[in-house]
């Protein structure tokens, strides 16, 4: 029976390889940490909460979830390119006053005109497309940042949603039947097989953003400004239009979450969807995103959102203060960001405790 002595230079290259195998796996629970803080939020709550887990509790929480989801899938595109959208939330509350004075009706000529629902979602839509046009037109063409240009837009689709309603609430958008403009409440109260319907919009949304952001060159695009931007523009990546197509899809979503919100309360205020825009960069950055761009995925901004909401709502069932609510989300919020920086370095030291280990095996 022969033993096998191991040589000098076998030693540390085990030990780096086992270090790197360490490494490996802590990047994977960094990679995971967004699914095992929605699994902790559920199974905590769920024991403090009778009635957290119940079916009608977590379609109801799903459906608040489904707005910030929405608005969140837009500002990933953008985050992904390594902007910002601080637009949005005041884009929610445009967009719900827009539907509300279409749906009042329009003075033309002397006649009241009431156009269908369809047109008042289509024109909402195309108003939140225009303003997150303006964005990427300051951002790409007048060099402004992005955190400055949409930070101004923020202002600006504010104050123009109050000029608009002359900071009033308009009530009663159920429409009527003889004037052809009723169907609104559908976006938020309607429930096609079972489900609300802001949940089948964040569903397919999330289905054509995965698309577009794995099966087309668009993705690819997206992918390759925010991680290298002159990398990308030497390799003939359409920058600018790239840069103003992920604002443009951004102000969509903000005007869809606008018009469910004004659907779901039937009145629209143009106070409607203050902070929503930090709520979904952290939807965004807890599922993983980075900031800085070129990183990022549908599933886990979808759980960020999750996260978020189930937060929020199981907070509210236990009864605890608004003001301790608003600590608590801050302070996750700087939490992950401060587990994407500690994945970052994990991930520098295990592809270095690798380099160094096939190295020493090579040797």
């Amino acid at each position: 029976m022969t033993a096998t002595t191991k040589t000098p230079a076998a030693v540390p290259a085990e030990r780096s390889a086992a270090r790197a195998r360490r490494l490996s796996l802590l990047n994977v629970a960094f990679e995971l940490r967004a699914f095992i803080a929605l699994a902790v939020l559920i199974v905590i709550f769920g024991l403090l909460s009778d009635s957290f887990l119940t079916v009608p509790n977590l379609i109801t929480m799903t459906k608040h979830v489904a707005i910030n989801a929405v608005i969140a899938l837009g500002m990933l595109l953008v985050i992904l390119k390594g902007g910002i959208d601080l637009s949005v939330g005041s884009i929610v509350g445009l967009s719900g006053v827009v539907a509300g004075e279409l749906l009042g009706g329009l003075h033309v000529g002397g006649v009241i005109a009431y156009p269908p629902v369809w047109v008042v979602i289509v024109l909402c839509v195309t108003v939140g497309m225009a303003v997150g046009a303006v964005n990427g037109l300051l951002v790409t063409r007048f060099n402004v940042a992005p955190f400055i240009a949409t930070l101004g837009m923020l202002y600006v689709a504010r104050g123009a949603a109050m000029l608009i309603s002359d900071g009033a609430t308009y009530p009663n958008l159920g429409g009527d039947p003889a004037l052809g403009n009723t169907g609104f409440g559908l976006l938020g109260s309607g429930r096609p097989l079972g489900l609300p319907t802001s949940i089948w919009i964040m569903i397919a949304l999330a289905v054509l953003a995965t698309l577009l952001l794995a099966k087309s060159p668009f993705g690819r695009w997206l992918y390759a400004t925010g991680g290298n931007e002159r990398a990308a523009d030497l390799s003939g990546v359409p920058i600018r239009r790239v840069k103003t197509i992920v604002y443009v899809i951004s102000g969509a979503c903000a005007a869809v979450a606008g018009l469910i919100i004004a659907s779901e309360l039937t009145s629209a205020a143009p106070q409607a969807g203050e902070t929503y825009e930090l709520n979904a960069i952290a939807a965004v950055v807890i599922g993983g995103a980075a900031l800085s761009g070129g990183r990022g995925t549908v599933r886990g901004t979808l759980v960020g959102a999750f996260v978020i909401g189930f937060l929020a709502d199981g907070l509210v069932i236990l009864g605890v203060s608004t003001f301790w609510q608003i600590l608590i989300k801050g302070a996750v919020i700087i939490l992950a960001v401060m587990l994407d920086q500690g994945q970052q370095r994990f991930k520098r030291r295990g592809a270095a405790a690798a380099a160094v280990a096939a190295s020493k095996e090579h040797h």
